[in-house]
């Protein structure tokens, strides 16, 4: 491998503050193509003066933002949506570029970003405060929603433009600024979205991309002028972002790990129940937090599934994913692709039985590729099922009946998202009473809700108590304010020290 890097031919990734491209900064930070291995450019990192300085223009930005009129601001979204939707091509293949996952599944990324557009779209809706009249005597109550301010929005390299849109786009149509600190991994996309958005007619300063690391997520989470904190990622950062913007008065939405389980019930149906897997465990590289990572095999079905899921990832096609042929890219990092290997490597040490080698690829040049792996015979205990791989790992869990396979998932740590595959209503309307995971799937493998629903799991897998886009997403940026009026005639004006009544 060449450790020959013509700097010269980088594309320097710049942060967008005020409507500003900056790139000059004391720290950069690589950016690579996964697919070939090369580093492509380098991002500046923020240092904490330059966090800070950004809050205060998103600050001063936003005064004008929230005196701006609702039907201005939904235009704005409007528009958006129409550009996005027009230039959604363009958009996959910057996320291809950095992130490695295919063309294709990076458009189903942009179109999935786009349902929270559009409920976006319907924000005087989403805004409309409460009234009730004549509570006591002349006396109205009315309840109004007001922006939080300047919220942060710090977001994975797994869906580069997805996530964004779930977050900034909530946060602005409730007329807040936002600084979005994307991942350092894959920056590019943000930086397409800001200039989506400035495009669509979003003021200056409202979206602020800050790139950068650690040093920039600490001066999110200290800074004063940021109010609120939107995340997702890995457990063990979300519970220290939780944590520490928490302790600094701020609202925090944090969203961690999963090990998302798939229960395939002895009356399946075994074709589908097996596409399903498959599409659920290895798409995107199972760099999803919504990627079935476990199949919990019940009664007697394990060999047969294992067989038909073999089958067919014997059929994947992995590559680079701007090939068209391609199914399945790499992973996002050299240092991902060791941790992934190190999983299928320790598993038969650990007891387990690896059907399904992804290691055997064979791959040409420096990518971060590794096929499929499929391990069967997995318990709790065992590093390949207690740890979120993050990879295209799929383990089978054999269990003898289905109080069992409840009582595996119920007990586990991470509560994100859970399917059971089966043919009997009972069962399924049984499952769904059961199981303790905040997104439920009844024979769909990747319950992420829609638009009009919002996204989020229980236990570890959330720190706070609310999810993401949708409904709940409103309520987040927003804070509620209560009025009380009443407007007596000067006469009836006394002096009263009791506890007020009606």
């Amino acid at each position: 491998m060449s450790t020959t890097i013509d700097t010269t031919a980088l594309t320097a990734i710049p942060h967008v503050v005020g409507g500003r491209r900056v790139t000059a900064d004391d720290r950069v930070g690589p950016v690579f193509n996964p697919a070939t291995g090369r580093q492509t450019g380098e991002v500046a990192l923020a240092s904490a003066d330059f966090v800070h300085e950004a809050a205060r223009t998103a600050q001063a930005a936003q005064r004008g933002w929230r005196d701006t009129g609702l039907g201005k601001r939904q235009q704005v979204m409007f528009r958006l949506r129409e550009i996005i939707s027009t230039r959604a091509e363009e958009l996959a293949r910057i996320i291809t570029a950095e992130h490695g996952k295919t063309v294709d599944d990076a458009l189903g990324e942009v179109a999935r970003g786009l349902e929270n557009v559009e409920f976006c779209t319907s924000l005087m809706h989403h805004l409309k405060g409460d009234y009730s009249e004549q509570v006591a005597s002349g006396v109205d109550v009315h309840q109004v929603r007001q922006p939080v301010g300047v919220v942060a929005c710090i977001t994975p390299f797994n869906f580069p433009a997805m996530v964004p849109l779930w977050m900034v786009t909530t946060a602005i149509a409730a007329g807040n600024a936002v600084i979005l600190k994307p991942s350092e991994r894959d920056p590019s996309a943000a930086v397409w979205l800001a200039e989506a958005f400035a495009e669509a007619g979003l003021p200056d300063g409202i979206l602020n991309i800050v790139h950068g690391d650690k040093v920039a997520v600490d001066a999110i989470l200290d800074d004063p002028i940021i109010r609120a904190v939107s995340f997702v990622g890995s457990t063990p950062i979300a519970k220290y972002i939780y944590a520490r913007a928490a302790e600094n008065g701020k609202r925090v939405q944090a969203l961690g790990g999963a090990k998302n389980h798939m229960i395939v019930m002895p009356d399946a149906d075994l074709d589908a129940a097996a596409d399903a897997a498959v599409s659920a465990g290895y798409g995107s590289a199972g760099e999803r937090c919504m990627a079935v990572s476990v199949v919990v095999a019940v009664g007697d079905v394990a060999d047969a599934f294992i067989a038909k899921v073999s089958e067919r990832v014997g059929k994947l096609k992995v590559g680079d994913g701007a090939d068209p042929a391609s199914e399945m890219g790499p992973l996002i990092t050299r240092d991902a692709l060791e941790r992934v290997t190190g999983f299928v490597a320790g598993a038969e040490g650990e007891g387990a039985r690896v059907v399904v080698d992804g290691r055997d690829l064979p791959v040409d040049g420096d990518g971060f590729f590794i096929g499929p792996s499929l391990v069967d015979g997995v318990q709790p205990g065992m590093r390949v099922y207690d740890e979120e791989i993050f990879g295209p790992v799929l383990s089978v869990v054999r269990v003898a009946s289905y109080d069992e396979a409840v009582d595996l998932i119920n007990g586990n740590r991470y509560a994100n998202g859970t399917a059971v595959f089966t043919r009997d209503g009972k069962t399924a309307r049984q499952f769904e009473y059961d199981i303790e995971v905040g997104m439920v799937g009844i024979n769909v493998p990747i319950p992420v809700p829609i638009g009009a629903f919002s996204f989020g799991g229980w236990k570890d897998s959330l720190f706070g108590d609310t999810h993401m886009y949708g409904p709940e997403a409103f309520n987040f940026y927003t804070r509620r304010k209560v009025v009380t009026t009443r407007w007596p005639e000067p006469s009836e004006s006394q002096i009263s020290l009791g506890f007020p009544t009606h």
